[in-house]
């Protein structure tokens, strides 16, 4: 396998081994990424010989930053089908990842945001590090959490998820596990030991070795405050809330979430709130395939990824530019048919 391409795939003493490489990128998933882990997913798990897999990212930065939102703002200012085509089949490889039949260990070391969200944390076997800075940042560019996000997101403790949904701040590998989006807690300094160990013995063997009892988590530990705060109706309230509470990090996410785009904000609030009726994965990936085609014809979509990504001028100009212009109508919109929907 060369090893300038964009994954490595290998089996190693019937271990089905992913590296995701494109470290300069901090290894963000383009099409090429997403093709390649499904075809070997699927070869995998029919191939007695494989016992499991184990998922890790090239470089020392993280496993994944993310999709390849450059290529996703080309295809929005272009009107073209490789967004479609890409969220499409990136959302069927996360439900085969969430119901995948054997051990899929993922290494969620540095940084996972979005699309590595995705491929991380649907797995049955998710490690995370001291080191690991996990998050779904997507309102900071007009976008909506994805990637079966918003399921996760709507099934952490209390409003927690809400809470990072619509701040979109990283959170630390304790805070994973505490909010369901990691299982297991191994330092930094054993992760190559740690994958060594799976590769030699299976993951139960390193897990017994290595993992170790989590950090307490920091917003497990200021629930109270996210709680009481996040349960008003609108994204407007919630500001309010924020502002007028006692706790620092109460008006440092109220400072944070009036950066982000309104109609944004708006639809994640809804689709998390939607997210925690549906009752499998699937179901929320398809209502996310909705959410995402619509964002894909949105001016925030694109005005976001220009002003983090294209010129980096970090001056969004949203529209709506206010929450109170955000309409019913409005987030309604994003939830219609896809047409076609996505399906499993």
């Amino acid at each position: 396998m060369a090893e300038n391409e964009d994954i490595l795939v290998n089996v190693e003493n019937g271990v089905g081994v992913v590296t995701l490489n494109r470290p300069k990128a901090i290894n963000s998933l383009n099409h090429v990424m997403v093709t390649g882990l499904a075809d070997a997913l699927t070869a995998w798990e029919h191939d007695d010989s494989v016992r499991a897999v184990l998922l890790t990212g090239a470089g020392e930065r993280g496993l994944c930053a993310g999709g390849d939102v450059i290529a996703l703002y080309h295809s929005a200012k272009a009107g073209d089908d490789n967004a479609r085509t890409f969220w499409h089949d990136e959302y069927l490889l996360n439900a085969h990842i969430g119901r995948y039949s054997k051990p899929y260990v993922s290494l969620m070391d540095g940084i996972v945001m979005g699309g590595g969200v995705g491929v991380g944390a649907h797995g049955n076997i998710r490690v995370v590090t001291e080191k690991t800075k996990l998050g779904m940042p997507e309102v900071g560019i007009g976008f909506i959490p994805d990637v079966g996000g918003t399921y996760l997101l709507s099934r952490a403790p209390g409003l927690i998820g809400l809470h990072a949904a619509l701040t979109g701040a990283p959170f630390s590998g304790a805070d994973a596990i505490a909010l369901g989006f990691a299982d297991h807690f191994v330092p930094q300094a054993d992760l190559a030991a740690f994958r060594d160990l799976v590769i030699s013995d299976g993951p139960d063997a390193a897990l017994a070795k290595y993992a170790i009892e989590p950090p307490a988590s920091e917003l497990l530990a200021q629930q109270h405050w996210i709680d009481q705060c996040y349960a008003a109706n609108t994204v407007a309230e919630i500001l309010e809330n924020l502002r007028g509470h006692e706790a620092a990090e109460a008006n440092a996410a109220a400072d944070l979430i009036a950066t982000r785009s309104p109609i944004a904000l708006t639809v994640t609030l809804e689709a998390v709130r939607r997210a925690a009726k549906l009752p499998t994965l699937e179901d929320v990936l398809t209502q996310e395939f909705r959410v995402s085609m619509a964002s894909h014809k949105s001016h925030d979509f694109v005005e976001g990824i220009r002003a983090q990504l294209v010129d980096k001028d970090r001056n969004p100009q949203w529209s709506p530019a206010n929450l109170s212009d955000c309409t019913t109508a409005d987030v309604d919109a994003y939830f219609v048919s896809a047409d076609p929907d996505l399906t499993f």
